[in-house]
């Protein structure tokens, strides 16, 4: 069993479910500004 939050969350659990998640919303923000950049570079 992890180490819990005051009110019963599991810390471990939570860091090993958001490293199955995906993109953070930064992440993706990256990745949609380069296909933007590579978008408008295409269209000069």
């Amino acid at each position: 069993m992890g180490k819990k939050t005051v009110t019963g969350t599991d810390i471990n659990e939570v860091k090993r479910l958001n490293d199955k998640s995906g993109l953070t919303y930064n992440e993706a923000k990256a990745v949609l500004a380069s296909k933007e950049n590579n978008n408008v570079k295409s269209k000069n």
